[in-house]
């Protein structure tokens, strides 16, 4: 004998089962939930949901970008929840980004089957670094002649057309790609954090920076002149080894916080994927020259058109052996013969707009061909020989077209040094 086991329908299974779930969530009102139960808020705030949520700027969290940018390099695990993430790097190490194509179907179809340009720039995170960006740059230029803070490697990338870098801008680096096709550029940054940092008495932290990339399509005249999109993440840059030994510290210390005290953090991530941010800088661009210097950013302290007096001119000149011996001698011949014998030392203009102290010591470094946190002290020579510490007070009473002598003295630590103003 036959058994038959009759099945109900597909349609009434889930109708079923939609039944039960309804009356048992109205069973559930008014009562607290058991140990095992979840809200839609406990899933949003999973890692992966999180990660999402931060890589979109918060008015427009539901806004699909055109491009996205990954960083494959992984994110401090001591950042709080609702700050931007923060990944270490290291100097001269290779770091690939890889260049994705986020557009939905029919979206941006004028680049289609064409090429975009992107510019890669490192840049100062801090408001106060990015007024003096200028002079900052050009301290580390002088100080490392020959280098570049920003570079691609090459043969690592896949995918680029026609990269460059302009050798007036070591912070910058653009290329051609095709966003149809896979495209990953690999970067080196050469400079290290610590390298801008105002050093005291050792041990100083590392000004944070931010990579930047710009991408632009053609114009009609084939310029490539339209903004498409912007996005930028903050690193932080070690010498060799240092950034895997700051991520394995952070992890510790995260190690030995409590479950209430790493809720209040965010894991760390793999990759970092860059966010949405305004172009750099926030001009227009012009022409389809290379990218824009520092004199067209709001950052430059050149002077432009018009020729604007600074509120301060200075003329300093830095003392050396030879120009000692100069004095000597012309001291001597005055005494003998109540005359010079003609010698003239040669000067050099600083302009002032700031009147600080910070603003004297970026100036000065500039002279020197030094990083400012090389420069540890500046005085001035006082009555009897003293010397007296450098302040704004100070610089603002200084006379219009003053003259000095500037001598340097090694400071307590072996890269820095105290300028005298004599």
């Amino acid at each position: 004998m036959a058994w038959a086991l009759k099945l109900p329908l597909a349609d009434e299974v889930i109708e079923s089962g939609l039944v039960q779930d309804f009356d048992s969530s109205l069973s559930g009102i008014g009562q607290e939930l058991g140990a095992g139960a979840y809200s839609m808020s406990d899933v949003l705030a999973l890692p992966i949901f999180k990660q999402e949520e931060s890589s979109l700027p918060p008015d427009n969290e539901n806004k699909i970008l055109p491009f996205q940018y990954v960083l494959c390099a992984a994110t401090s695990p001591a950042v709080k929840l609702h700050d931007e993430t923060l990944t270490y790097l290291n100097q001269g190490q290779s770091y690939e980004i890889r260049m994705l194509d986020n557009r939905k179907l029919g979206e941006l179809p004028e680049i289609n089957g064409k090429l975009v340009k992107s510019i890669f720039r490192v840049v100062f995170h801090d408001r106060r670094l990015q007024y003096t960006e200028h002079q900052q740059l050009e301290g580390w230029r002088w100080n490392r002649p020959g280098d570049r803070i920003l570079d691609i490697d090459i043969p690592m990338s896949v995918g680029i057309i026609d990269p460059r870098a302009n050798p007036t801008q070591l912070n910058t680096v653009e290329f051609l790609w095709d966003p149809a096709k896979r495209t990953s550029v690999f970067i080196q940054v050469h400079c290290i954090s610590t390298e801008f940092t105002m050093r005291k008495h050792g041990g100083e932290k590392g000004v944070p920076f931010r990579v930047q990339i710009d991408t632009f399509r053609e114009n009609e005249n084939g310029e490539y002149t339209e903004h498409l999109h912007s996005a930028s993440c903050q690193i932080k840059v070690f010498k060799p080894k240092g950034a895997d030994r700051k991520q394995k510290t952070d992890r510790e210390k995260m190690e030995k916080r409590t479950p209430h005290e790493k809720e209040k953090y965010q894991p760390s991530y793999e990759t970092t994927i860059l966010t949405e941010c305004s172009p750099w800088p926030e001009i227009t661009y012009v022409n389809n020259s290379p990218s824009p210097g520092f004199n067209s950013s709001h950052s430059s302290f050149s002077i432009g058109e018009g020729m604007v007096r600074p509120r301060l001119t200075i003329y300093v000149c830095q003392e050396t052996l030879e120009l000692r011996e100069q004095q000597q001698q012309q001291q001597e011949q005055k005494h003998e013969n109540g005359d010079s014998n003609g010698a003239f030392f040669v000067y050099h203009a600083i302009y002032l707009e700031e009147l600080t102290a910070v603003e004297l010591t970026e100036k000065i470094a500039q002279l020197f061909s030094i990083s400012p946190c090389q420069i540890s002290q500046i005085y001035k020579q006082g009555p009897t020989g003293i010397h007296v510490l450098i302040s704004d007070e100070m610089i603002q009473n200084f006379q219009e077209e003053a003259c000095f002598i500037l001598d340097t003295m090694k400071a307590e630590t072996n890269d820095s040094y105290h300028i005298i103003l004599k």
